[in-house]
């Protein structure tokens, strides 16, 4: 991490970042609760959390909502709004941020009780994604180490999650695109919720994962074809759909390439 001079620099950088921050909300007035945070993601992406800090003491971090009967959220980071009206299912890309150990707490929307308070220690160039999970009354945040050191020649790594909270254990099946799942033996068996599973690395290609019931051959959630390039690396998960029959869905992130 760059080294601080003084509290009149420390005091120069608050200011630059205050003023950054003040440019970014008045950019944002008028427009679409969308539009406003596509605006607060880009400028994130570009600015970075703090100019103060030098790049080689930057950690990486990504934050999921995954809360199916949570409203809208926004993410602090050490006192400031980074993130803003988060709807459930949506993951923010990677946010450059000083690495150290910081302080992350989530609200619903336009509140300032904390529903969820982490100190998250982050070393530099590491990859971490923050989730709230769980129903809201039981809601609490899953720190999750992300692997993105590239896949092996020719390989994509696939890493799957459950966070599905009504759903009991389940089987994943990753399979060739239309396998028949009577022929098939799970690849993860077992699975509760809030479980993440190891990456799995198997050749670039096609392929369809499809989750059931454990020792069931019921598929409630079916990915459809994926195709995978090789060096890619992709995160699948699980999640309650409400409103739905059956009431389950899955996201697939992406974590590189």
């Amino acid at each position: 991490m760059k080294a601080i001079k003084g509290i009149s620099g420390m005091a120069t950088c608050r200011q630059r970042d205050a003023a950054q921050m003040n440019g970014l909300r008045l950019a944002m007035q008028g427009l679409s609760r969308w539009s406003a945070l596509a605006l607060a993601a880009v400028f994130l992406a570009v600015v970075g959390i703090s100019g103060c800090n030098d790049s080689t003491s930057v950690a990486h971090l990504r934050v999921l909502h995954a809360s199916p009967d949570a409203p809208n959220v926004d993410i602090n980071l050490d006192g400031k709004n980074v993130l803003t009206n988060v709807a459930y299912k949506a993951a923010s890309d990677y946010l450059d941020v000083p690495a150290g150990t910081h302080t992350i707490k989530v609200y619903p929307t336009g509140t300032t009780n904390a529903v969820i308070t982490a100190n998250v220690p982050l070393a530099k160039n590491t990859y971490t994604t923050v989730a709230a999970i769980n129903f809201v009354a039981k809601i609490e945040g899953k720190v999750i180490t992300d692997d993105n050191s590239a896949p092996t020649n020719g390989n994509v790594k696939v890493r799957l999650i459950h966070f599905s909270p009504s759903a009991g254990s389940v089987d994943i099946y990753v399979t060739a695109p239309g396998a028949d799942l009577s022929n098939e033996t799970p690849t993860l068996t077992n699975v509760p919720f809030d479980t993440v599973s190891d990456y799995l690395s198997v050749p670039a290609g096609s392929y369809e994962v499809r989750v059931t019931p454990t020792t069931t051959k019921e598929v409630v959630i079916d990915s459809g074809t994926l195709a995978l390039t090789a060096g890619q690396i992709r995160t699948g998960v699980a999640l309650d759909n409400p409103g739905t029959t059956p009431p389950f869905t899955a996201i697939v992130l992406k974590d590189l390439n």
